[in-house]
């Protein structure tokens, strides 16, 4: 049998306490997004800010994913 290999930690340990810290703020009501400044309520919310915060302070976790770019529309034309 092969030996298994030793898997690094995705996410250190002022991670989680970065997003506990963001759920505690979402329980109570307190949670606001970005720049509109709207209540959070949804709890993948509340984790994508904390993991965005943490990798400000510069915490390690792993990159954001790549946002998803919007599909060109093709025009409608009149046929000539």
């Amino acid at each position: 049998m092969a030996a298994k290999k030793k898997s690094a930690k995705k996410y250190g340990a002022k991670v989680g306490k970065k997003v506990a810290k963001v759920m505690r703020e979402r329980k109570a009501g307190t949670l606001r997004s970005g720049r509109s400044k709207k209540k959070v309520t949804s709890r993948k919310q509340a984790i994508a800010i904390g993991l965005s915060e943490a990798r400000a302070a510069g915490a390690k976790v792993p990159p954001a994913p790549p946002r998803k770019k919007a599909k060109k529309r093709a025009s409608k034309r009149k046929p000539a």
